[in-house]
């Protein structure tokens, strides 16, 4: 099958399940198919602190070494999952974050790496000085989601993947498998 009559089965596919409330089932198509990126539901994720569930669903379009913007999204998602978990004390599950999502930055700026690890001795985050404007984690979500946004919008791995929800019907109508 050629990948644009693919692209399109793959497109009605997504356009039936959304259409019949689908919703879960047509964001796994898009992660595992990674062929379309629904910015929309990356950003929801966002906004509401599931950097897991958000990682998981734009692992299935870029790696974390595919590129320099690739390893800016991965660095700044875990970071900020990092930066959430001390915020609310949960310094186990931080300990945890550091050593299986944060390390892997470590080999590129170790001074930085340092840093985080010393986060988990005080009390509060925000009177590091670099982090002293991080705010409510409200408004760091959104902050740090304009970032990944540029990141995600200049980075050539998503190039003609974003999501778009109206399909022609016209060539719906044409498509011959």
């Amino acid at each position: 099958m050629s990948s644009s009559v693919q692209k399109d089965c793959v497109a009605m596919i997504l356009k039936f399940l959304e259409d019949h409330n689908f919703k879960e089932t047509a964001h796994t198509l898009e992660r595992e198919s990674g062929l379309f990126f629904n910015l929309e539901y990356f950003e929801g994720l966002a906004l509401k602190g599931e950097w897991n569930e958000a990682e998981k669903y734009i692992s299935g379009f870029t790696k974390l070494e595919d590129n320099k913007l690739s390893t800016k999204i991965y660095f700044e998602m875990r970071k900020q999952k990092y930066l959430e978990t001390l915020d609310k004390h949960e310094y186990g599950k931080a300990v945890k974050i550091l050593n299986n999502d944060l390390k892997v930055f470590a080999q590129q700026n170790s001074e930085w790496y340092k840093e985080m690890v010393l986060l988990i001795t005080v009390d509060d985050f925000r009177k590091h000085a670099s982090l002293s404007k991080y705010g409510d984690t409200r408004s760091a979500r959104a902050s740090i989601l304009r970032e990944i946004k540029k990141a995600i919008e200049e980075n050539p791995v998503f190039l003609g993947k974003f999501r778009v929800l109206a399909l022609d019907s016209l060539r719906m109508s044409n498509l011959q498998i």
